[in-house]
């Protein structure tokens, strides 16, 4: 469910490919389609203007500039980094999970990570392994996910549920991870409020099972944190040497004059399909969403849809402006309210949508 869907991932990789097989397989992808001398590496994109007719200036790091008659945007939207408000009052080392390059540093260290997304989860267990204390705190409870059920990744394995009627989902969802993991509570955490996909579940089946060996110690949500202590919302105070956290990313589009676009602090992001600004045709956005599974084959289904925009074979709606609010409105009501959730999508629905968007007399093509 990670692969392209016109160029499959080799017999041999595992159900989950390490970075290594990941990057060697875009660059397979790159070299079969011939896509590397379309390619300008190493070039810094410094500033983008619009111009008369719906044509882009772009600046880049040379200071040299070139005009075009579309503009793509796919500069993703992990880079930069979200920080807690209190992360410049701890006064041991402190640093964002994106500077996490592995364990080594954390050896014998009592070492609190501050979020329990799949981020958080991932380091804590990997820390977890060489450090002499770890804790995790969690402000809003989160459903945790084992990687496989049935022998199958849980992606895969919720394939079936998607079979089932849209209102008995979350009965089916409840029962099964009540099967597989009993009580939350058991595992010292509490109960999430919210239905299992109203946000993005952690994936993880290491953590459940390191708190049960004591190896990492939940905590609730931070109050205060002084010097290299930390009060908790419980009122338990703890002192630690290193703070990580593991607190997202914004959205930055830093090329463009922040009058003109920026989604940075923004509760919501009106784009129709997740990709065309009601005010700019010209303008697409590839990628700038949050899939409950994974990124690249939505991605694709939005460039091909670019790609017939482009030629003349795709027409954006008229009521684009009505579409873009009403996709905005239903994520909000969809998902829990969230900086992480402003640009969040549910895998399966968001593929048929993009696939019915796709024109089916469409050359050079085809769609599965």
């Amino acid at each position: 469910m990670s692969q392209y869907e016109d160029f499959p991932m080799p017999e041999d990789y595992p159900d989950y490919p390490s970075h290594t097989q990941v990057l060697a397989y875009f660059q397979s992808y790159a070299r079969h389609f011939d896509l590397e001398k379309y390619i300008r590496f190493n070039t810094e994109i410094k500033k983008v203007i619009k111009k008369e007719n719906e044509t882009w200036e772009i600046t880049k790091g040379d200071s040299s500039s070139e005009i075009f008659d579309y503009l793509i945007v796919a500069n993703g939207h992990h880079a930069v980094l979200r920080h807690p408000d209190f992360a410049s009052d701890f006064k041991g080392e402190y640093l964002h999970s994106h500077d996490f390059k592995n364990n080594s540093p954390f050896k014998d260290k009592r070492v609190l990570v501050v979020g329990v997304g799949n981020s958080g989860c991932d380091y804590a267990s990997e820390i977890s392994r060489v450090a002499d204390y770890v804790a995790m705190s969690i402000r809003t409870p989160q459903y945790i996910i084992p990687k496989f059920l049935m022998g199958k990744p849980v992606d895969v394995a919720a394939n079936i549920i998607y079979k089932i009627p849209k209102f008995m989902r979350p009965l089916v969802q409840r029962i099964s991870i009540a099967i597989q993991l009993g009580s939350y509570k058991s595992y010292g955490l509490e109960t999430p409020k919210h239905k299992l996909l109203e946000a993005h579940p952690t994936i993880n089946s290491e953590v459940l099972y390191k708190i049960k060996h004591g190896k990492i110690s939940p905590k609730k949500g931070i109050e205060k944190v002084e010097e290299k202590q930390v009060r908790f919302t419980d009122g338990q105070v703890e002192e630690f040497d290193v703070l990580l956290a593991a607190t997202g990313y914004k959205i930055v589009t830093s090329f463009f004059d922040k009058d003109f676009l920026d989604y940075s602090e923004a509760d919501e992001v009106p784009l129709y399909l997740r990709m065309f600004h009601t005010k700019h045709p010209s303008l697409f956005f590839i990628g700038l969403f949050q899939p409950q599974g994974a990124i690249w084959p939505c991605a694709d289904r939005q460039a091909k849809i670019a790609a017939n925009k482009i030629m003349g074979w795709y027409k954006i709606p008229n009521n684009i402006e009505q579409l873009a609010l009403k996709d905005s409105a239903d994520i909000n009501k969809r998902f829990l309210s969230r900086k992480r959730h402003t640009i969040e999508v549910d895998y399966h629905d968001f593929m048929d949508e993009l696939k019915k968007e796709i024109p089916k007399d469409a050359p050079l093509w085809k769609v599965v």
